[in-house]
């Protein structure tokens, strides 16, 4: 197993262990523990995360290539997606044991740091970017493996990659050879209210408009508003306002 020195401290996960256990604990430290702790040297693990979310892209990417040799470019970059969201690496970053090892500041901690899927989606990028310095690509490789395998199954069977934006970039790409492009239109209200209008275009026309509470979910309205206009059939779902 991993062995992480927060001057004693154990990461007991499923990762392999590090030749150089600085590295999974720098991938480890929230910027709130960095806060609260000025003496510690090591750096928080943002830089960590910017490296491992770029390496999971290609990763991931590479490994559905092999994997599915029928499948087409645009049901790949769906299920690409799919597996590199949030709320599924959340789900990896618990799977091998990073909650409990996590170093937070304590006003983090007290207020659910732990649990929240964006703070344990960053921790998994952070100790993927830790992983290949550490050991390179075979490595991150061989420790995906398993997580990729199974979460694919499920995606796959519930059609979780199936929503607006990935149909239609389907839809494009094989009718026109096109990824469709999102552009912010219009964005008003307080920090509290804010109101999003998003155009997508397939080359130079706009076929769709959507607002929403967040660019993300006005960029899925207007997905959805794009396949409405262009008569493509799809399992259409709702994206509730209060969403994220």
């Amino acid at each position: 197993m991993s062995q992480a020195t927060d001057e004693s401290n154990t990461c007991q996960g499923q990762l392999p262990e590090f030749r150089d256990p600085s590295l999974l604990t720098r991938a480890l430290t929230h910027r709130s523990y960095r806060n609260e702790h000025p003496e510690v040297s090591l750096e928080d693990n943002e830089r960590l995360e910017f490296l491992g979310d770029a390496v999971l892209d290609f990763v991931v990417g590479a490994w559905l290539y092999n994997r599915f040799p029928e499948l087409r470019e645009g049901r790949l970059t769906s299920l690409r997606a799919a597996l590199v969201k949030t709320d599924t690496l959340a789900g990896f970053a618990a799977a091998v044991g990073l909650p409990a090892q996590l170093r937070l500041g304590k006003g983090e901690t007290d207020s659910g740091g732990r649990e929240r899927q964006s703070l344990l989606c960053n921790a998994f990028e952070a100790a993927i970017g830790a992983l290949y310095l550490d050991q390179g690509l075979d490595a991150v490789r061989a420790f995906l493996q398993k997580l990729l395998s199974d979460e694919v199954e499920r995606v796959m069977t519930d059609e979780r990659d199936r929503d607006a934006k990935s149909v239609l970039q389907e839809w494009s790409q094989a009718r026109h050879g096109r990824t469709p492009r999102y552009h912010t239109v219009h964005a008003e209200g307080p920090d509290h209210a804010r109101r999003f209008t998003v155009e997508v275009k397939i080359g130079e026309q706009v076929v769709g408009r959507g607002v929403g509470p967040s660019k993300q979910i006005a960029a899925q309205a207007a997905a959805s508003d794009a396949l409405a206009r262009l008569d493509v059939m799809w399992p259409e779902e709702r994206y509730p306002e209060d969403a994220e």
